[in-house]
C-alpha cells in the first residue's frame, strides 16, 4: 500500500533521466530532466515533499540506481515492463508521459515489481549468461562450417561430429585440398575463418566452464548447487545457473515456480468453455531451456551412475534421499507418458514442469 507523500516515476536512459514527481496531497506534478548520476537523482528527490517513493522500469541500465536509492533510505521499486498497465488507445509515447505514467502507477500500487538481485548474484549471472551466449555462438559457428562443406558435397562420416577426431579431420590438409579443388582459394579462406571461429569459441567456452565450476565449488551458491545436483541432468553448470537466475527460491512454491518459468499451458476461457494451448514461455528462457534439457535425462531407466553418485557424496543425506525420490518419480512419469503414446516433446515439457518443483523443494531445504 502506498504510504509516502510523493510518488516519483523515472524514465531512465543511458544519458538522461526524465523524472516526474506527483504530490499526492496537492496533486502537483514536479518534472525535471536529470543526469544519470545517482547523486544528482538522490539530491533532487530529497528536495521533494517527503517522504518519497520512486520507481523505474527494469532495463539495460541495471539495478545500481535502485540499490543506491534504497541505501539512502528512499524506497525505489524496479517494475516489470511487460506487466505495466497501458491504455489500449494510447499511441503517443514520450519520456515525459512515461515518467508521469510510472508515478501514477506507483501511487495506485498498480505495478508488478521485479526482485533486485544482490551484487554477488548479479555478477554470477553475468558469468552464466556469458556461458549461455557462448553456447549459442558456438552452435552458429559450427553450423556455418558444416553447411559450407555440405554445399560442396563434403560430409564427415567418421563418427560423431565435433569430437577430437572430427576436429583433426577439419584441420587436415587433405580436406583443405579437397575443398580447394571443389571451389577455389576464396572458399578455402572463408572455411578457415569459420573454423578459427569454432576453435576460438570452444576455447572461450572451456574457460567459462572452468570459472563456473570453481564458483559452484566455493561461493554463496555452493550449498544450493550441491542440493540441486542430486537430480539427474543437473550438473554443476546447470545447478549454478538455476541458483543465480532464480535467486530467492522462497518467493515461490512447488506449484507456482512452473508458471514463473513459463512451463504451464496457456489458457483462454470464457463462461463454461475452457481452452488450453501451448506453454506460456513466460519468464526466464534460460532457466526454461535448462529444465527442458535436464528433463530428457529422466527418460532412460534410472540407474545412478558414477557422476550422479559423486554429486550425492557432496550433498547432505536429506538432499540425497529427496533427489533419489525425485529421480524415481520423474522416470515413472516418463514411462507413464510413453505408455499413453504422448508426443515426446509434450511429455518432456510436463516432466520439466515437475522437475522445476523438485528443484524448488531441494533449493529451500535446510542443510
Amino acid at each position: 500500500m502506498f504510504t509516502e507523500r510523493t510518488s516519483v516515476g523515472l524514465d531512465v536512459h543511458a544519458l538522461s533521466v526524465r523524472a516526474c514527481g506527483l504530490d499526492t496531497i496537492t496533486g502537483q506534478l514536479i518534472e525535471e530532466t536529470l543526469t544519470p548520476s545517482h547523486d544528482h537523482i538522490r539530491d533532487w528527490l530529497r528536495r521533494l515533499p517527503g517522504p518519497v517513493a520512486t520507481a523505474y522500469e527494469a532495463g539495460p541500465t541495471g539495478f545500481g540506481l535502485s540499490r543506491s536509492l534504497n541505501a539512502a533510505g528512499i524506497r525505489c521499486e524496479v517494475l516489470a515492463p511487460s506487466k505495466l498497465i497501458k491504455p489500449a488507445g494510447d499511441r503517443v509515447k514520450t519520456d515525459k508521459r512515461d515518467a508521469r505514467h510510472l508515478a501514477r502507477l506507483l501511487h495506485l500500487d498498480e505495478y508488478t515489481p521485479v526482485t533486485v538481485p544482490t551484487v554477488g548474484q548479479e555478477t554470477a549471472r553475468d558469468l552464466v549468461r556469458a556461458r549461455e551466449q557462448c553456447r549459442g555462438d558456438l552452435m552458429r559457428a559450427r553450423h556455418r562450417v558444416s553447411k559450407l562443406l555440405l554445399r560442396y558435397g563434403i560430409v564427415y562420416s567418421g563418427g560423431t561430429a565435433w569430437t577430437g577426431v572430427h576436429t583433426r579431420w577439419l584441420q587436415s590438409s587433405l580436406l583443405r585440398d579437397q575443398l580447394e579443388r571443389a571451389s577455389g582459394a576464396p572458399t578455402v579462406l572463408a572455411y578457415h575463418a569459420g573454423l578459427d571461429a569454432v576453435l576460438d569459441t570452444t576455447a572461450r567456452r572451456d574457460r567459462l566452464d572452468q570459472a563456473i565450476t570453481a564458483m559452484a565449488a566455493d561461493s554463496e551458491f555452493t550449498a544450493t548447487v550441491r542440493r540441486l545436483g542430486c537430480l539427474r541432468g543437473v550438473s554443476d553448470l546447470t545447478g549454478l545457473a538455476l541458483a543465480v537466475e532464480i535467486g530467492d527460491w522462497h518467493r515461490f512454491t512447488g506449484r507456482s515456480i512452473g508458471s514463473y518459468v513459463g512451463l504451464v499451458p496457456s489458457e483462454e476461457s470464457s463462461g463454461q468453455s475452457r481452452s488450453q494451448g501451448s506453454i506460456t514461455k513466460a519468464g526466464n528462457k534460460h532457466v526454461r531451456r535448462l529444465l527442458v534439457e535436464a528433463a530428457w535425462h529422466h527418460r532412460d531407466p534410472y540407474r545412478p551412475g558414477a557422476a550422479l553418485r559423486r554429486r550425492w557424496d557432496r550433498a547432505t543425506p536429506g538432499a540425497k534421499n529427496r533427489g533419489d525420490q525425485a529421480n524415481r518419480r520423474l522416470h515413472q512419469r516418463w514411462s507413464h507418458y510413453e505408455a499413453r503414446h504422448k508426443k515426446r516433446v509434450v511429455a518432456n515439457t510436463a516432466i520439466a514442469r515437475e522437475l522445476a518443483g523438485f528443484c524448488w523443494s531441494l533449493a529451500v531445504m535446510l542443510d
